[in-house]
């Protein structure tokens, strides 16, 4: 908890340090949002759909554009058409995957809500759109774009689908339909999705998932960055973890490992959106 509460306050003093930002896709839709499973890697920025100018989200300037037929670069083609704008104290806001439009012209030096691109059709996507990723150079991490820019409006809770132990022989467990578990050592993943403000909106990340055994924390994923070490992409658990790890049970994620000895356990999961909205799970074991 101290590792994680000292990770939110950091990027409090981050953002205050930087100017607000707005969302660049004022007039598209939200599919997909950081830390979303994407068949087992996360999601490091977010995903727009829909047709439209792609804005600034702060005045920056302009470190980097690549045009899809620009063969001398070696960069990830992935991206399609993308730029990135410099905002100062390391952050940079990165848009990819936007319209290849060989005649635009981005700035140099952008303005808050300068048009930089057109939604559009580029590198991996498949509908028209823009991908939008935050970079702290300084700290080698993807931030959650959320952590800066307002938050969408979400009025409902996330939803659980289903909780599942994996024990260290590769068995599966279902708590809710088996009680009766033998002693040892379980990861615990879940599967678990969040939805603004009807069920028909696109499935989204939550913000934060905790679980605990006995009112003991045991793990604690949150979904504010994601960091690069020695090429390694990590996820902050209880501290740094490997992001394939936790993304390991798509479309799940592995929140923890505990060690259940025999006698009586309460299992307890709770999901939380960036808005406050929360929904919990609790499962009583009996440990053999």
């Amino acid at each position: 908890m101290k590792r994680i509460a000292a990770g939110i306050t950091a990027l409090v003093l981050f953002a205050a340090d930087v100017c607000a930002m707005d969302w660049p896709a004022p007039s598209l839709s939200l599919v997909r949002n950081f830390g979303w499973n994407d068949s087992g890697k996360p999601v490091t920025g977010a995903v727009f759909e829909g047709t439209g100018p792609v804005l600034a989200a702060e005045k920056g300037e302009l470190i980097f554009s690549h045009r899809t037929g620009n063969t001398a670069s070696r960069l990830p083609s992935s991206l399609g058409a993308w730029a990135a704008l410099d905002h100062g104290d390391g952050l940079i806001s990165i848009y990819s995957r936007y319209e290849d439009d060989q005649n635009a012209g981005i700035p140099v030096l952008a303005e808050r809500n300068d048009p930089v691109a057109a939604a559009g059709i580029s590198g991996w996507s498949q509908r028209s759109g823009v991908y939008f990723a935050l970079y702290d150079r300084r700290e080698r991490r993807w931030v959650n774009p959320s952590m800066i820019i307002t938050p969408f409006p979400d009025t409902r809770p996330p939803v659980i689908q289903s909780v599942s132990l994996k024990s260290a022989d590769g068995r599966t467990i279902d708590p809710s339909r088996m009680r009766n578990i033998a002693q040892g050592r379980y990861a615990i993943s879940i599967i678990t999705q969040d939805t603004m403000t009807s069920a028909a909106d696109s499935p989204l990340a939550p913000h934060r998932i905790v679980c605990s055994v006995n009112g003991a924390e045991i793990g604690a994923l949150s979904f504010e960055t994601l960091s690069s070490r020695d090429g390694v992409l990590m996820a902050y658990r209880n501290g740094l973890v490997p992001a394939k790890q936790v993304y390991a049970p798509y479309p799940g994620f592995e929140v923890g490992e505990v060690w259940f000895n025999r006698g009586q356990a309460t299992l307890e999961l709770i999901v939380q959106d960036i808005a406050g909205n929360s929904r919990s799970a609790l499962f009583r074991l009996i440990i053999e």
